[in-house]
């Protein structure tokens, strides 16, 4: 009988022992480990913000809304405070930074080296001097890019308006995502032999500006995902449509505020595959290098059916259920 006693003893401290050790476990996904990631958002703008609420979404969803605590930051466009914000996230000693757009990720890259960073929505990494290689990230930087297949787009565009003969770009030359979908642009019309012409802008009080010196002088107007021109997108929207002229931009947020059409990438796919990037590396432990950069391959047409009607382009194709 004592024999027997001493056994069930010794089975119940080991269970004892068992379950202290539980919080010995090194997993992340524990409710008394948080992590801490600052996000910085290069402005706010419907692209930009949707990718941010899919991230915050993408999280919840996947029960790491109390794990994981985001520090925002919206840049307002200003390199000043972007690199003031990247510098706080640095000395805060966060686990993890999301940067969304090129501006935003270039601003936190150049504030560390150790710390991880995921970015969301940069056209080209390479040409913005993120990573040398997409496929084998060597530093401390990965994450997914809205590449744009700027085919698709005026594949479309001949689609729904086969007579346009010159096309005009409105864009910031400051923004890499932008000089980089332009420059495609540019080779892909000269392959057809159709004619362009553009408009520059550094801050978005030139927009209207640059738009209205376009008028009379293009059949369309281009835009590229440019975080300056996105932000004030109606006011393109309102000088297009008054001169009967239809805008494709890249972003099907900027269809939604007053665009014709695009072909472009899903922004709430975007931000998912951005949230689970940072779990597999803070979460799950993988590194920087086992995270190639993504590349959305998927695109969705969208249309505006308001904006074809006022300018009396047919896009039934794509709005009949």
């Amino acid at each position: 009988m004592k024999k027997l006693l001493a056994l069930i003893m010794t089975v119940a401290m080991l269970a004892m022992l068992a379950a202290c050790g539980g919080g010995d476990d090194n997993s992340a996904n524990t409710a008394s480990e948080t992590y801490n990631v600052g996000l910085l958002q290069l402005v706010e703008h419907p692209s930009l913000d949707e990718i941010r609420t899919a991230i915050e979404d993408e999280l919840a969803a996947k029960g790491y809304a109390d794990v994981i605590n985001i520090d925002y930051v919206n840049g307002q466009n200003d390199a000043t405070t972007m690199n003031t914000a990247a510098q706080k996230f640095v000395s805060d000693g966060d686990d993890a930074i999301i940067a969304i757009a090129t501006n935003a990720a270039q601003s936190v890259a150049a504030a560390t080296q150790d710390i991880p960073i995921i970015f969301s929505a940069v056209t080209d990494p390479v040409i913005a001097e993120l990573v040398t290689n997409m496929d084998a990230p060597e530093g401390n930087v990965t994450g997914v890019s809205d590449y744009i297949d700027v085919a698709a787009i005026f594949d479309l565009a001949a689609e729904l308006t086969p007579d346009v003969k010159t096309f005009g770009f409105v864009y910031n030359m400051g923004e890499p995502n932008s000089v980089s979908v332009i420059s495609q642009a540019k080779a892909y019309l000269d392959g057809k032999g159709i004619a362009y012409t553009e408009a520059f802008v550094t801050n978005i009080g030139e927009v209207t500006t640059a738009t209205q010196s376009l008028m009379g002088k293009v059949d369309a107007l281009f835009l590229p995902i440019d975080n300056t021109v996105a932000s004030a997108m109606s006011n393109v929207a309102d000088i297009a449509i008054a001169n009967n002229i239809p805008v494709y931009p890249a972003a099907d947020s900027m269809v939604n505020d007053g665009g014709l059409a695009t072909a472009g990438v899903n922004y709430t796919q975007l931000g998912k595959q951005t949230a689970d990037m940072l779990i597999r590396i803070l979460i799950d432990g993988e590194t920087v290098a086992e995270n190639p950069v993504e590349v959305l391959t998927e695109y969705s047409v969208t249309v505006n059916p308001e904006t074809a009607a006022a300018i009396g382009v047919d896009v039934s194709a794509y709005t009949a259920e």
